[in-house]
């Protein structure tokens, strides 16, 4: 069986389908298409950590799906301006389990993942599956997958 590693920015994951389509992502549908005949060897979505109650409730329903739920703080700097981001933690993470997995599913639209993309292909020999809101994801990273798995309404929630 294909073993597959599942790495998802939460954060840009929610924004583009709020933006695109003014709907949200169905953790659900993605986690039965993402996985179906393959081994799930690690499953990850990173997030911002405000500590309201329907954010944890969120974050309790993409557990039982099957999802380590990855946790920063989120920062309010002192100009009024916030900060809270994972990227390096996706890109160290993916780049771990490219040792472990044969496909790296990345779900994002953020064009600064395209070198992770590109080293996990190219050195690691990885198939590398991103998925993203066509309209609002780089170029740059749609060019750089093995394969671009558009976010339409198959996998927005109803």
């Amino acid at each position: 069986m294909t073993n597959v590693a599942i790495f998802i920015d939460t954060q840009n994951v929610y924004y583009t389908t709020r933006d695109a389509y003014r709907r949200n992502f169905d953790y659900n549908r993605f986690w039965a298409q993402a996985t179906a005949n393959r081994d799930v060897v690690g499953a990850f979505c990173y997030a911002i950590d405000k500590g309201d109650k329907k954010q944890r409730e969120f974050q309790n329903i993409l557990r039982a799906i099957g999802f380590e739920v990855k946790l920063k703080p989120f920062i309010q700097r002192a100009d009024g301006s916030a900060k809270g981001d994972w990227d390096v933690g996706i890109a160290l993470d993916a780049i771990e389990y490219a040792e472990h997995a044969d496909v790296i599913v990345l779900v994002t639209g953020d064009g600064d993942f395209d070198l992770l993309v590109n080293k996990i292909r190219v050195k690691y020999g990885k198939k590398v599956e991103v998925y993203g809101v066509p309209q609002l994801t780089a170029a740059s990273l749609m060019n750089e997958a093995s394969a671009f798995i558009p976010i339409k309404e198959d996998l927005l929630l109803r």
